[in-house]
């Protein structure tokens, strides 16, 4: 069985002579060049920047909430943005203290001291080291991600209650069933100073993001988080207040890393579970990362995970030896990272070149921030990291119990104790819908690359699905075929990430499956509780069904009729339950397409198939012969120019796109139409495409041209004819003129060829010679394809 070839990628360029041995220049020749340094793009000095101003409060509330000396928040920011970003398999991920490192690192703190903390870290790092020279790195794709969300959870809970003493005025204890029993006492008695600056610093993080008007916007580039320390920091300042405040002390007083003191077993678990949450934090953060860059072309680039974890595990050994926090990639800066438009790993670096240069000449500065103002910012961010958004998604996904029992586990017992409480839960539900799944990958005749699944996609499956993908070359063209009922949230969006990444990049990916249900969404069972089939994809006929025959009406029924009912009876048992929450939506936001889409009423055009568009996206027009009365003409029927207007005026579509389509039945009756006679009201309708016969009869030649060749036909040419000359229509119209002028309309003309399944658009003529329109071929889909 063939199977496919992985082409080579590496990260670094390559010359031709590069690894050869340089041979000293010959006489007469000039000497050769000293290589300059690398340039360092302008978008790369302003994201670094960015990336800094939020990095350094962070960090400093970081090392704050876990008893840490606050130089330690600093040594991880600079280890992480210098060794990460030289070193890391993820250039746009910036790396340093991790807000999900906050738990693990104050409970080894308080059970082992600072030097012992920092030792642990190197440890952990050499761990890092070592999976990442074993290649392992994608297993950690294999964590289900509502582990993953729910251990962050119940890290920013309990994060969240330790840092509300603080904010109050007060001092948090080692453990949130102990903060929970101590705060209403802390609530009775609150310091007003303390509270003020705090309450402060929340206020300006709310309203920073919802500034409005363009000097919003404006506004917005700089940093909620520095502007709200900034701001408390001044008016703590002006007003005199008396606070406890940032105690940087003297350099050489820093305390380094020492020989690890306490338990073998209890320092080997503190080992595991820092390696554990750095390790899965940081990889998961940089395949989101190349989620957020597969779209930009200047930033695309698949990151290599073993080298990331590699990075990681030399910025821990580093940072502990200098007496660093743990480091781990980090979202929030990440993706400021690439919004800012950073394009490679400079970035990165430079953000821990300011860190270090801040920590060296601006200590001062840093030691009048009050420490309640670094506490409500660190617990607005354990706020954040329980996430209604992923809370639906788990819930969607049926993985709401391994959710909700992780995040309890990481409150009650601690990381590592409900990680593992969680990945338990996990094996035990993904038991009930595990089968043998065989993923294979192999090359057909004609160069398509095809991924065959069988059986259930759960997330212990990732990891082989994802080698599979990354066989597949960068452009090629693929089928994915899924034949199983069942895929989860990690098989989901592994494979759709993958898909994103794949067509960005130049390759078409075409999905295949056995199973009626939507993409990656397990699929419902009828009344017998059997599971619901359908093999012809991605619709189900009510004629010409080759799979099985249709049921009988029922005695007395009507066979159309029954088939209504049938298809409307397997909308609600099989699709509605997919898109009720899209829907959902948008009843409650109301419609909001980008385009008019004015087409034929033909049978056999199926508008939201042939455009891959779904409920809310495409405002439809359909009459006999795709037409468009011109304005001002008595036709008797305004509903036309009543949808342009509304579209237009109202709704603020960006586009109109005119439609037609091979062996249009309009057309064809337009051609046999007979002048004079009893006109009936088709006669009358069809008086609105005599235009585009007298268009034609202008040119006395064929001269509308589709994707290289005449038209076959005189009534192909007409339904071509037909779509140029109704948007010459749509141009009359005031509204259409007037956005055509304003340039926030485009107007597009469509022919869709049903025979050959194939969608083209019109293009403009290449050449003087070439006096007629074109229509470029911009689709091919193979509609009736089923699986083998």
């Amino acid at each position: 069985m063939p199977s496919c070839v992985p082409t080579r990628t590496d990260d670094s360029s390559h010359t031709p002579d590069e690894g050869r041995p340089h041979s000293p220049p010959r006489p007469g020749r000039r000497a050769p060049r000293i290589p300059r340094l690398p340039r360092i793009a302008a978008a790369d000095l302003s994201a670094s920047i960015a990336v800094f101003l939020i990095a350094l409060p962070l960090s400093l509330g970081i090392a704050l909430a876990t008893g840490a000396p606050l130089q330690a928040g600093l040594v991880a920011a600079a280890t992480g943005g210098l060794v990460v970003g030289l070193l890391g398999g993820a250039p746009l991920q910036v790396s340093g203290p991790a807000a999900g490192l906050t738990v693990v690192t104050a409970d080894l703190i308080q059970k082992y001291g600072w030097r012992t903390t920092c030792a642990v870290t190197v440890l952990a790092g050499l761990v890092q080291l070592g999976l990442g020279f074993l290649r392992v790195a994608r297993s950690a794709l294999a964590v289900s991600p509502a582990i993953v969300h729910g251990m962050l959870a119940g890290i920013g809970i309990t994060i969240a209650v330790a840092q509300l003493h603080i904010v109050l005025g007060g001092s948090p204890s080692s453990s949130v069933v102990d903060n929970m029993r101590e705060l209403p006492a802390q609530l009775a008695h609150p310091q007003v100073a303390a509270l003020s600056m705090s309450a402060l610093t929340l206020t300006v993080l709310l309203a920073w993001s919802r500034l409005p008007g363009r000097v919003g916007r404006m506004l917005r580039t700089v940093p909620a988080a520095l502007v709200a320390v900034t701001t408390a920091t001044a008016t703590a300042a002006l007003a005199g207040l008396t606070l406890p405040k940032v105690d940087l002390p003297s350099w050489r007083s820093h305390a380094l890393a020492g020989l690890p003191e306490g338990p073998v077993l209890g320092i080997v678990a503190a080992v595991l579970t820092t390696t554990l949450v750095c390790s899965v934090q940081s990889l998961l953060g940089a395949v989101a990362v190349d989620k957020l860059t597969a779209r930009v072309p200047a930033q695309q680039g698949r990151c290599d995970l073993d080298r990331e974890l590699l990075g990681q595990g030399a910025a821990n050994i580093v940072s502990g030896s200098l007496g660093g926090l743990p480091v781990a990639g980090v979202a929030v800066r990440s993706a400021a990272n690439v919004q800012a438009g950073a394009i490679s790993r400079n970035s990165t670096m430079l953000h821990g070149v300011w860190v270090v240069v801040v920590a060296l000449l601006l200590v001062p500065l840093l030691e009048l921030i009050p420490l309640a103002t670094l506490a409500a910012l660190v617990m607005a961010v354990g706020i954040q990291m329980v996430s209604l958004h992923h809370i639906r998604t788990v819930t969607r996904h049926r993985e709401m119990l391994v959710y909700a029992v992780t995040t309890l586990g990481v409150v009650v017992l601690g990381v590592l104790e409900g990680v593992m409480i969680g990945v338990a839960m996990a094996v035990g539900v993904a038991l009930h819908r595990l089968t043998r799944t065989r993923i294979t990958c192999e090359v057909g005749p004609d160069g398509v690359h095809h991924v065959r699944v069988r059986g259930q996609l759960t997330f212990l499956a990732v990891p082989r699905l994802s080698r599979a993908l990354h066989l597949v070359p960068s452009g090629a063209d693929a089928v994915v075929e899924l034949d199983g009922s069942f895929m989860d949230h990690a098989a989901y969006e592994s494979l759709h990430d993958w898909q994103s990444a794949h067509t960005t990049r130049g390759g078409s990916v075409e999905l295949t499956g056995r199973t009626g249900a939507r993409l990656a969404e397990p699929h419902t069972k009828d009344g017998d509780g059997q599971t619901s089939h359908c093999h012809c994809r991605p619709w189900t006929p009510w004629l010409n069904h080759h799979c099985e025959s249709p049921a009988p009406p029922p005695p007395g029924g009507h066979p159309g009729g029954h088939r209504l009912a049938s298809g409307i009876s397997t909308f609600q048992r099989n699709t509605a339950p997919l898109v009720r929450g899209e829907l959902a939506r948008l009843a409650r936001e109301g419609q909001r397409p980008s385009q008019l889409f004015l087409t034929c009423a033909d049978s056999r055009l199926v508008t939201s198939m042939i455009t891959s568009s779904g409920p809310g996206d495409l405002f439809v027009v359909r009459n006999v012969g795709n037409l468009v009365p011109p304005p001002g003409q008595e036709s008797g029927d305004d509903s036309v120019a009543a949808a342009i207007e509304y579209a237009v005026e109202v709704l603020h579509v960006r586009s109109i796109t005119v439609c037609g389509h091979s062996g249009c039945g309009a057309m064809q009756a337009l051609m046999n139409t007979e002048p004079g006679g009893t006109q009936t009201p088709l006669q009358r309708w069809l008086r609105h495409g005599l235009p585009s016969m007298e268009r034609i009869a202008a040119k006395n030649r064929p001269w509308t041209r589709i994707a290289g060749r005449a038209p076959a036909d005189a009534t192909e040419q007409l339904c071509l004819t037909n779509v140029v000359q109704q948007l010459e229509h749509l141009r009359a119209y005031e509204a259409v003129a007037r956005a055509l002028r304003e340039g926030t309309l485009e107007l597009h003309g469509m022919y869709f060829h049903v025979g050959e399944a194939q969608a083209y658009l019109l293009a403009e003529t290449p050449s003087p010679e070439e006096e007629g329109e074109l229509f470029d071929r911009v689709t091919a889909t193979t509609l009736n394809r089923t699986p083998a």
